[in-house]
């Protein structure tokens, strides 16, 4: 492009005429350029409709200047802001405002394996079959559903976004997993880095999983922010070569009246869901969990190394407390094995602190303190300790080898060595096995094991 043209670019949003609303200029503006530089105007735009670009448009650059778009009173529409079918876009400086304290309506969960970018409205930007995105610095509150929702789309980078208060709920008053970031149908080569999620009344950063769809592929979250998420902070679905690493996060399942007990959407730190391999969850930080640090539902070959969780309060505190960590084998391609847990330490659990089924998988130097807050069995009529009549011993070990939940698989050839396993009954209750796993079949050395008194 030459000078002129790029010069031309530069002022495109302040020739487009006289005696229309700003809305207007800006809606004929972003759908007539295709490439180039737009520059917003400074203060708030009102947007009745979704805003869309130009067919085809490419190599753009969208730059706000303290520039607000707010969903007006009569908002219809996908998002306030759609990107859709483009490539190469870079959007910075803007601040995206979602009206939903007049906007919100009750909805309910997309039904199993629907896209959501078809299911949800009235997000704040959605991004579809884009190849090439780059955000920074985009401020995006009071949305009522998806603040960035991300389908079938490539080489997407955002980078420092900050996400409050979003979100929507069901006929029943509970979250019905909108509120945050999400990326969906395959969408690959991703990042989200150095973002803050405050108030989100779901799921605050996640890939989704569907099982009709493509997984996600190569993403990385890290070195994100989290404080007073309603669902899971993080949740890996349905993915491969998805690294998670550096993220801190506080309050994880509160309030705790939102939490969608109906749909046993028990809050997490860090999920997972669907078939997931070759992903690495590392040195992440999570403080006062009400659920689980991490679920790894789904997840096989891959790292769980250097995490850390801690719970300083009493068992009364976290009604939705689980164990710690555990696997799990729902999607029926999965199985869990080849798992390198290392290096975890989970420091206060209202149950145990692993939930170990699967083959292959090395837990090596992880330090599981203050388990079984709830004091179970003895406390079984106050915190309901037994999970199945069967397994009585489940939820009051410290590290708990099952054949599974889901669907049963052998769990053989696991390695549990150098670990430290502390908390109420901890001594004799440090590693259990459940019906059918045999003890000779695993490899345990070196495993101290001790009981530590519980603020009760």
């Amino acid at each position: 492009m030459d000078q002129g043209a790029v010069a031309g670019a530069l002022v495109t949003a302040l020739l487009c005429g006289c005696g229309t609303s700003p809305e207007a200029r800006l809606r004929k503006t972003l759908s007539s350029q295709t490439t180039g530089i737009i520059r917003l105007p400074p203060g708030e735009i009102k947007v009745s409709s979704e805003l869309t670009l130009a067919p085809g448009a490419h190599d753009l650059e969208i730059v706000g200047n303290e520039t607000r778009l707010k969903a007006a009173d009569n908002f219809k529409g996908r998002a306030i802001l759609v990107l859709e079918n483009v490539e190469r876009i870079h959007l910075h400086y803007l601040e995206i405002d979602g009206n939903r304290q007049k906007l919100v309506q009750p909805l309910e969960m997309a039904p199993s394996e629907n896209a959501f970018h078809v299911w949800y409205p009235d997000n704040g930007l959605l991004v579809n079959n884009v190849k090439g995105l780059q955000i920074e610095r985009l401020r995006l509150n009071n949305v009522v559903n998806f603040p960035i929702l991300v389908s079938q789309s490539s080489k997407v980078r955002i980078w420092r976004a900050s996400v409050e208060d979003s979100g929507s709920k069901n006929a029943r008053g509970r979250n019905n997993l909108s509120g945050g970031i999400l990326f969906e149908e395959g969408s690959s080569g991703f990042e989200v880095t150095e973002s803050a999620f405050r108030g989100i009344l779901g799921n605050a950063l996640w890939t989704h999983s569907n099982f009709h769809a493509p997984r996600q592929q190569d993403g990385v979250f890290t070195r994100n922010k989290f404080d007073t998420i309603g669902r899971d902070a993080i949740q890996v679905g349905h993915a491969t070569r998805i690294r998670v690493d550096g993220n801190t996060g506080v309050n994880i399942g509160y309030p705790i009246d939102i939490i969608d007990v109906e749909n046993q959407g028990t809050p997490v730190a860090i999920d997972t869901a669907g078939n997931v391999d070759r992903s690495e969850y590392v040195g992440n930080t999570f403080e006062e969990i009400n659920g689980q640090c991490i679920d790894l539902d789904g997840f096989h070959d891959g790292v769980v190394r250097d995490n850390r969780c801690t719970n300083r309060k009493t068992a009364e505190d976290y009604p939705h407390g689980s164990f710690a960590i555990a696997m799990n084998n729902t999607h029926p391609d999965t199985h869990s094995g080849n798992i390198d847990l290392s290096g975890n330490i989970i420091d206060g659990s209202k149950f145990g602190g692993l939930f170990l089924m699967g083959s292959g998988n090395k837990i090596i130097g992880n330090r599981f303190l203050r388990l079984n807050l709830a004091g179970c069995n003895e406390s079984d009529k106050k915190f309901g300790c037994i999970y199945k009549a069967d397994e009585p011993e489940m939820l009051q070990s410290g590290i708990y080898l099952s054949r599974g939940v889901a669907r049963l698989e052998g769990t053989r050839g696991n390695i549990i060595r150098d670990n430290e396993i502390s908390g109420h009954g901890m001594k004799a209750r440090c590693i259990a096995f459940g019906p059918g796993v045999s003890r000779t079949a695993n490899t345990l050395g070196n495993n101290l094991c001790s009981d530590e008194p519980t603020a009760r």
